[in-house]
């Protein structure tokens, strides 16, 4: 599939990452409450072990999160999260071949993660915990901003919207001027619908079918909805049963041109990500 962005070089610290087709991202979470596998991998060893395994399945980038952003997560301090995140993304840049993704808000982690070798700051807040934007932009990397109203304690509040793609369009544009503004050029942004963020199951089910609309601001999609409650609530499935919904919706979002996929299950996407190439590139 052509691409829809001017560029299709994402600069990642000392990598690029080419999108010009679409990448698995790993999810790590060294947290012990995220909503799919809290404490599984808050171990530096075990984290490594499943960063290794994310790679040798297929993943271009592996997203390391010390703090969890389910509704009603407990909030830790900036120490906090920094002591889970730094030893295991200074362990993967040492020896693992792949981009590192930190998924934090906190001006503090994006800093540290940056020297000790991360890629790519992905931020739920889209840089709007106070601090944030400038220590984004004088990391140097690329930024991948997110759709969400509110905190993620209180986001599922009766979320409301008169004009949902509109309003998620406006948000993400928005964002983007202002990361403009700081420093932060169009060229290291990519974007996040925020599927499961201050959004009912319809509102998430006529996001993803109206996906094609964000095309418009010109950047990369990054689309997360492995194992979330929109798969849950559609098909009727607890959190270990989500498999293959979330593969359907993977395969989904490529055919909409995401070029960056979020996701627990790595090499069950791969599969998905590399059957749609091999026929998309057939004569």
């Amino acid at each position: 599939m052509t691409s829809a962005f001017p560029s299709t070089r994402l600069p990642c610290g000392n990598r690029v990452l080419d999108l010009a087709h679409t990448h698995v991202m790993g999810i790590l979470n060294v947290t012990p409450d995220s909503f799919s596998d809290g404490g599984r991998f808050s171990r530096l060893d075990a984290a490594l072990r499943h960063a290794q395994a994310m790679v040798a399945a297929g993943a271009t980038l592996i997203d390391v999160g010390g703090e969890s952003t389910r509704p009603g997560a407990r909030a830790v301090s900036p120490q906090e999260e920094l002591e889970r995140v730094a030893p295991i993304v200074e362990r993967i840049h040492g020896e693992l071949d792949v981009i590192i993704s930190v998924d934090t808000s906190t001006p503090a982690v994006m800093r540290e993660a940056a020297r000790l070798g991360a890629g790519l700051i992905n931020d739920v807040r889209s840089l709007q915990r106070d601090g944030a934007l400038e220590a984004a932009a004088a990391t140097g990397l690329s930024v991948c901003l997110m759709h969400m109203l509110g905190e993620p304690g209180t986001m599922q509040n009766d979320p409301h919207y008169d004009d949902l793609v509109g309003e998620v369009t406006g948000f993400l544009a928005e964002r983007m001027s202002i990361c403009a503004g700081a420093g932060i050029a169009p060229g290291r942004i990519i974007l996040d619908p925020g599927f499961g963020f201050a959004k009912t199951l319809q509102h998430n089910l006529s996001l993803f079918k109206h996906m094609e609309a964000l095309h418009a601001l010109g950047r990369p999609l990054l689309v997360g909805v492995s194992r979330k409650s929109m798969i849950g609530m559609a098909l009727n499935r607890p959190v270990g049963e989500r498999l293959h919904g979330g593969l359907a919706l993977a395969a989904l979002a490529v055919v909409k041109g995401a070029r960056i996929l979020r996701v627990h299950d790595v090499a069950e996407t791969m599969d998905v990500v590399r059957m749609i190439q091999a026929v998309e590139s057939a004569e």
